[in-house]
Order: structure tokens, then C-alpha cells, then sequence
């Protein structure tokens, strides 16, 4: 339906194995979602994909008082979605994280390489309801997520298409919870049609 759209959250190299900040067990999300993006290209629904797009120096990273080692530095292999990512070449691509100010974990934060907003590119194009997958359920996932249910989007979590950093055990399944006590709902590639 045209009044949807699929967020895929920051499958980067980084993220994935043998990246700078791996995921664990990141790249199974790559081929549950492709199967989500060409269901929801055949529904006629956006596809999204969001970016950390990082300087060289930001406080998002430890070197620079933050948490975080270096990731996704803007131009970097690091920073390129997953190669064996298939999207539509009709993806909205948008970046977050780009000032060096800020930490920028919402893909509500990101922007397209024209400077639109990712709200403004979902109202543009008339979406309600966005489905939310990617990388890390309990960071960028999850504030996303929050962000949209903020913003009036009816939201649904991609609970097979989701992995977690865990920093602390659980964290993940915190994250869903507290996203489910928000209002977002929860599915599986197996109810999606």
C-alpha cells in the first residue's frame, strides 16, 4: 500500500561482521530484509534505508568523549550499506550522525543528500504506517522507532530483521518492550504479505 514504508536501520559494514562496531549476529538481518524490500516494493510501499554517516571527529566517538569506537566515517568502506543489501534503486537513502555535535541515533534525525528530512520525505509521500528493521535494536532501531511513534506514525517492528549490541544483557529485549509499551506493534516475514 502506498501509505507505508520500510525503514531499514543502518545495515553497514560496521555493523556487520568484521566490522568496526559488529553487531553480533548482525548480518542475518541482510537476507530477512531483502525479502521484506521486495514485498514491499510489489505493495507499492517507500523503502528507507538510514545511515550513520560520522566525521572523522565527533563526541559520538570515545576518542572525542563519547561511547562509541570509530564507525561509519562519511566516504569510508565502513559506512557503505551491507553489499549483499538488495533495494529497489528507488531507495531513499538518508544520513545521520554528519554534526559533529551529536550523537543522531533516530533515523528521524537523518537527512537525503538534498537536505530533506526523513519526516518530510515520509508526509511527501503520504506514509502512515512505517515498518522499522535494521541495526541496533536497542539503540538506533529503537529511536527511530520511538521517534516515529512521537511523529503520529503508526509503527510495526520487524522482530526477525532486528539484531542487538547488548551492552548490557537484554538490552534488546528491553528495547522491544519499551517500544511495544509505546505503541508500536510486532511482526515476522511470515505475516507480512
Amino acid at each position: 500500500m502506498a501509505d507505508e514504508a520500510l525503514i531499514i536501520v543502518d545495515v553497514q559494514n560496521d555493523f556487520c561482521l568484521g566490522g568496526a562496531l559488529a553487531v553480533p549476529d548482525g548480518d542475518a538481518v541482510v537476507p530477512v530484509l531483502n525479502q521484506y524490500a521486495r514485498r514491499f516494493v510489489e505493495r507499492g510501499a517507500l523503502i528507507i534505508a538510514t545511515r550513520d554517516w560520522h566525521p572523522a571527529e565527533t563526541r559520538h566517538f570515545k576518542d572525542f568523549g563519547g561511547v562509541w569506537p570509530v564507525h561509519c566515517v562519511q566516504g569510508t568502506i565502513g559506512a557503505e550499506l551491507h553489499p549483499s543489501l538488495r533495494l529497489p534503486a528507488s531507495t531513499k537513502v538518508v544520513d545521520k550522525g554528519a554534526d559533529p555535535n551529536e550523537d543522531a541515533y533516530s533515523g528521524f534525525q537523518a537527512k537525503t543528500a538534498e537536505g530533506v528530512s526523513l519526516p518530510d520525505v515520509l508526509r511527501r509521500h503520504s506514509v502512515q504506517h512505517v515498518y522499522v528493521g535494521g541495526l541496533a535494536t536497542d539503540y538506533c532501531v529503537k529511536a527511530t522507532a520511538l521517534d516515529a511513534l512521537n511523529a503520529g506514525f503508526r509503527v510495526t517492528l520487524l522482530l526477525d530483521a532486528m539484531r542487538g549490541v547488548n551492552l548490557r544483557p537484554h538490552d534488546a529485549e528491553v528495547a522491544i518492550e519499551e517500544m511495544v509499551r509505546r505503541g508500536a506493534e510486532v511482526t515476522t516475514l511470515e505475516r507480512v504479505r
